[in-house]
C-alpha cells in the first residue's frame, strides 16, 4: 500500500490510495468502476500477479481510501490523476484496464498524453464511446430521463440507491449472478464514496463523449463485456467501441452482468491474461 499525490494547479494536492503487488513483471493498472474502489478487483489481483504481472490498483479521488476533495471530477482531471500515478511509479510498457467508468480515463489518456507509456489497453464493461442518448448519438444507452432519475434517487437516499444499484450491477434479467455476500461487499465499497464525488462522477461518465478519444487509440486493445449487462449495455457501449477500433479484440461473456469480473472471474481473468500474453 502506498499513496501518490496528484497536483492540480490552485487545487489542494490530492492523495490517491494505491495498492501495488510490486515485482519485476510488466505493469497492469486496474481502474475501477463507479462508485467502487480498487478493492473491487480482489478476484483479479492474485490471478494476474500469479501470472507474472505487477498489478496496481488505485482508488479514484472521492472514492474508497483516497482523498475526497470538493472539486476535480471531470475526466480531464481524473485522467491527470492516472498520469500522475504512472509518472510517480515510473511505469512504462503498461496495460491499462478500465472497468466501466474507468474506461473513460483509458480513452481520454490518449488525447491528453498519447501512448508513450502504454503497451495495450482493455475496455471492460466500459462506458465509451458515449453513454448519453442525444440527437447525434441515438445509440447511446442512457436517456436524459434515466440519468436525471439516478441523480435524484442518489441525492435523496444514498442507502436505498446503492442497494438497488448493486442489485442491477450483478443481475441479468433480474436474477442475481453473485452471492449475497459478494453483493454486500460491493455495497460496502459504495458506501465509502463521497456523495459530492459520486454525483459529479455520475454526471461525468453519463455525459462525456469519448468518440474522438477512441480515434486516438493506437495500441492493441481488448473489449471485454458481459452480454447481459443492464448497467452499461453491451450493444450501446462495448459493441460500438469494438466497431470504432478496427483492430481491437472482443471477448463477450455469455450470461454475464455488468459486474462480470466478480460473477465470472475465471473467464474474465483468462481472457485478460491471454490478451496480456500476446
Amino acid at each position: 500500500m502506498t499513496e501518490i499525490t496528484a497536483h492540480h494547479g490552485l487545487f489542494k494536492d490530492t492523495n490517491l490510495h494505491v495498492d501495488d503487488t510490486g515485482g519485476t513483471g510488466r505493469p497492469v493498472v486496474l481502474i475501477h468502476g463507479w462508485p467502487l474502489s480498487g478493492e473491487a478487483f480482489s478476484a483479479q489481483v492474485p490471478a494476474l500477479h500469479s501470472a507474472g504481472y505487477r498489478v496496481i490498483t488505485y482508488d479514484r479521488r472521492g472514492f474508497g481510501r483516497s482523498d475526497k476533495p470538493a472539486k476535480g471530477y471531470t475526466y480531464d482531471t481524473l485522467t491527470e490523476d492516472l498520469h500522475a500515478l504512472l509518472e510517480q511509479l515510473d511505469l512504462n510498457d503498461v496495460t491499462l484496464v478500465g472497468f466501466s467508468m474507468g474506461g473513460g480515463e483509458v480513452a481520454r489518456y490518449f488525447t491528453k498524453y498519447g501512448n508513450e507509456r502504454l503497451r495495450s489497453v482493455v475496455f471492460a464493461s466500459a462506458v465509451p464511446p458515449y453513454l448519453m442518448q442525444t440527437e447525434d448519438n441515438p445509440d447511446g444507452p442512457l436517456t436524459k430521463e434515466a440519468a436525471a432519475s439516478m441523480t435524484a434517487d442518489l441525492t435523496k437516499d444514498e442507502d436505498s440507491f446503492y442497494d438497488g444499484f448493486t442489485r442491477e450491477f450483478f443481475s441479468v434479467n433480474g436474477e442475481l449472478k453473485v452471492t449475497e455476500a459478494q453483493r454486500q461487499e460491493a455495497l460496502a465499497l459504495c458506501k465509502q464514496a463521497d456523495k459530492k464525488a459520486a454525483l459529479a462522477c455520475l454526471e461525468a461518465f453519463g455525459t462525456t463523449d469519448f468518440r474522438d478519444d477512441l480515434l486516438k487509440v493506437t495500441v492493441p486493445t481488448l473489449v471485454l463485456h458481459g452480454d447481459g449487462d443492464a448497467t452499461v449495455p453491451f450493444e450501446g457501449s462495448g459493441q460500438r467501441t469494438h466497431a470504432a477500433l478496427l483492430d481491437s479484440e472482443l471477448h463477450v461473456i455469455t450470461g454475464a452482468p455488468h459486474g462480470c469480473n466478480v460473477s465470472h472471474p475465471d473467464e474474465w481473468n483468462s481472457a485478460l491474461i491471454t490478451f496480456l500474453a500476446k
